[in-house]
């Protein structure tokens, strides 16, 4: 019986069963495969024989734990790397790690839940199906950025090559064997793939692009792009499409040409895409009230839905910013020729005429497709002049027609602006400003005037016109939303303002107005600075949705982003809408668009939170590389926080932050006091906290990664001890006293 049964089981066994089973049971083991085809006994040595052929041959492949697959198959859950989308804006993945001759398959990402939508270079744990044409991946869970590329600079070692990471969380260097160096030379910055090491020693690496000297100018731009994975060069068909686009022309729009709209931005300003204008209200009803208009580039009429333009654009999701250049969200045919409002020139726009009572309060707005001829560009310092009464004599003229009533309009929406109470942070920004070497020349706050501030309400208001209006006529978009500030951080609050004596009471309902009122307190102390600091950490961070929750920071219940559709994609939507819910053309939002909302909105936050992060190592990079020549002269600096590893501290008069480290603050034991925001001796009661000026050294300015390294210029025994809590000292004297009863 048993032979009978043995020679069946050999009938059976052949290498293609052998296939068979492991196609319907991807990453099964010897003991299943044997399970599977009922082999026994001594037919298990004939099984092993054929799997070792099979594997030989390159027909399957050896996975962890003993487990067998058909070459080319994918588990059934795996760790995949997002490589960007395909025609129709599906992600695109590939397995992180491919081991296999051929290339690897590409996988369609499913969309998520909410929050899920990754961008391109991330990591997710995703569970693959296979279809009819390919491989289908649900998200599991998102694992962050990839972390398959090595971005640094390559230098000659003893013996090989080395690859410094720019990553300043990195404390080892790579080693690059001459035929991985890819012709690498001293100084290059280069992008290469991580090798499966040896168990010891240095990592290796193998250079995969090099991206040029580390010495030419905006070098340090470039490692922030390749750092955070922006995109840099537009697809073919994108630069074709905005090569072919033409000018818009009146036919059905509105003509706006005889109104003296004009744009105000910074002095070195590429793409002018808002332009203003302002004058007294005729209608008798509303004695005192102003008329304004904000139009703004009509860029829905050249990037239309499904576009390359649009396919394009939806992936950069934003313009990102550094000191000296810009990645824009759309070619320079369009972000700088014909989407940019040109002094003289006629441009297409979408615009909103709002009407404001004499309080400054917004009675109704109406949008409009139109056209419109700028009638000056004017800078901030310009428009700042003329408000000021001493017009530029290139200007005069437009000061008396536009720029008065302007003003005057505004003076009306400050006041309520300043009667609704938005949370009015006073956070200085650092301009970096680069020479014609490609170096830093200099480093500065920018100037904070009253010219940016009009702008600053006008684009408000529209804002908040275009997200009432779509959501009367029941039109989907993408809200601008920010939320309350969470329990959790308003306790933390809560203990900090009490070590700055500053009362705030808990429980009680947060408005953008208490914070204010806490800060007005502290305004002209030493508390202002670092409480703005604490203040800015309190809230929450501002993103993008379809559902509108509101906006906390500018205490507003329905806020949209309208005003910057040349370097945003989510004003691109709402453009889109406005055109759908007005009917003002056929490149409205479409249906495909609605159903993508959710992806949309989490995918430009994404975005938005990768060019942030972007532009400020790259201007800390930059102010690295401008303090290095100040390395060991002395400064004196505030701390602006407090972890258990050290302090961080600013100076004033650049913003250049860095950490001193707490094994230098002094030879004993430093706590780290969450609630106080401070270290703490344990022997000497020494407190440094959050606020405190110190007087420090700079040690160390490394460029590569950003980093400044400060050292204390009095020790800690030098400085006059700072007040402890209550009953401490009293614990040291016990403490050596029964210490020296042991003693005795």
């Amino acid at each position: 019986m048993n032979k009978k049964r043995n020679r069946e089981t050999q009938a059976t066994l052949s290498r293609e069963s052998v296939l068979d089973a492991l196609a319907s049971n991807p990453h099964a083991t010897k003991r299943d495969l044997a399970r599977t085809l009922g082999v026994i006994g001594n037919d298990r040595i004939a099984l092993k024989r054929i799997l070792k052929e099979l594997e030989t041959e390159g027909a399957i492949t050896r996975g962890r734990k003993r487990s067998f697959a058909k070459s080319g198959a994918l588990p059934e859950v795996l760790v995949l790397e997002i490589r960007g989308r395909d025609h129709d804006g599906e992600l695109l993945a590939r397995p992180q790690r491919w081991e296999g001759n051929e290339e690897p398959p590409q996988i369609i990402v499913l969309p998520g839940r909410e929050g899920d939508a990754p961008g391109d270079g991330d990591r997710i744990l995703a569970r693959i199906s296979e279809t009819r044409n390919g491989y289908e991946a649900r998200i599991i869970k998102r694992l962050g950025a990839s972390a398959h590329k090595v971005l640094g600079v390559f230098h000659h070692g003893e013996r090989e090559g080395l690859i410094a990471p720019i990553d300043r969380k990195s404390r080892l260097e790579f080693v690059v064997d001459a035929r991985d160096q890819n012709g690498a030379k001293p100084n290059e910055l280069v992008l290469a793939e991580p090798l499966a090491g040896r168990a010891y020693g240095a990592p290796r690496a193998r250079i995969v692009e090099r991206l040029g000297s580390m010495d030419a100018p905006k070098a340090i731009s470039l490692i922030a792009i390749h750092a955070h994975g922006i995109p840099t060069e537009f697809p073919a068909d994108a630069i074709a499409q905005a090569e072919r686009a033409q000018p818009a022309g009146p036919q059905g729009r509105t003509d706006l040409r005889h109104i003296p709209l004009v744009t105000i931005d910074p002095e070195d300003a590429r793409d002018h895409d808002d332009a203003v204008w302002a004058g007294p209200d005729d209608d008798p009803r509303n004695a005192g009230g102003h008329v304004a208009i904000v139009a703004i580039a009509d860029v829905g009429h050249y990037v239309t839905p499904g576009s390359a333009l649009d396919r394009a654009a939806y992936e950069r999701g934003n313009s990102v910013y550094f000191p000296d250049r810009v990645v824009p969200m759309l070619p320079e045919r369009l972000s700088a020729g014909l989407c940019s409002l040109q002094q003289g020139e006629d441009r297409a726009c979408l615009a909103v005429r709002m009407v404001f009572d004499r309080h400054g309060n917004k009675k109704h707005h109406e949008f409009l497709r139109g056209i419109m001829r700028s009638a000056a560009r004017l800078s901030y310092h310009q428009a700042q002049r003329a408000f000021d009464g001493n017009p530029d004599d290139d200007c005069r003229a437009i000061a008396k027609e536009t720029l008065a009533p302007l003003w005057t309009a505004y003076q009306a929406m400050a006041a309520a602006r300043d009667k609704r109470q938005p949370l009015n942070l006073d956070l200085p920004e650092r301009r970096v400003i680069i020479g014609e070497d490609g170096k830093v020349k200099s480093i500065a706050y920018r100037e904070r005037l009253e010219s940016m501030r009009l702008i600053e309400e006008f684009m408000v208001q529209a804002n908040v016109a275009a997200a009432e209006t779509l959501e009367k006529a029941r039109v989907p978009l993408i809200f601008r939303v920010h939320e309350h500030p969470s329990k959790e951080k308003l306790l933390a609050f809560s203990d900090f303002l009490r070590t700055v004596d500053i009362p705030f009471a808990k429980g009680q309902v947060v408005k953008p107005g208490t914070f204010n009122r806490i800060l007005e307190r502290a305004k002209n102390t030493t508390h202002t600075d670092v409480l703005n600091d604490v203040v800015l950490r309190t809230q929450a961070q501002a993103v993008y949705s379809p559902d509108n929750i509101g906006h906390f920071g500018l205490n507003l219940s329905h806020y949209a982003h309208f005003t910057s559709p040349i370097r945003r994609y989510a004003d691109l939507i709402v453009h889109r809408a406005l055109i759908r819910a007005f009917k003002f053309g056929d490149d409205g939002l479409s249906d495909s668009d609605i159903g993508r909302l959710r992806e949309t909105a989490d995918h430009i936050s994404v975005c938005e939170r990768r060019a942030m992060a972007a532009e400020r190592d790259s201007t800390d990079r930059y102010v690295a590389a401008y303090m290095e020549a100040r390395v060991g002269n002395s400064f004196d600096v505030r701390v602006t926080g407090v972890t258990r590893f050290g302090l961080f501290v600013r100076i004033p008069e650049t913003g250049a932050e860095g950490l001193i480290p707490v094994r230098t603050l002094g030879t004993e034991f430093f706590r780290h006091d969450e609630r106080r925001h401070a270290l703490i001796g344990e022997r000497s009661g020494t407190k440094y906290g959050l606020g405190d000026i110190l007087h420090v050294r700079l040690v160390e300015a490394a460029p590569l990664t950003g980093g400044l390294r400060f050292d204390l210029a009095e020790t800690a025994q030098d400085r006059r001890p700072r007040k402890t809590t209550p009953g401490k000292p009293v614990r040291q004297e016990k403490f050596r006293q029964k210490r020296g009863k042991a003693k005795r």
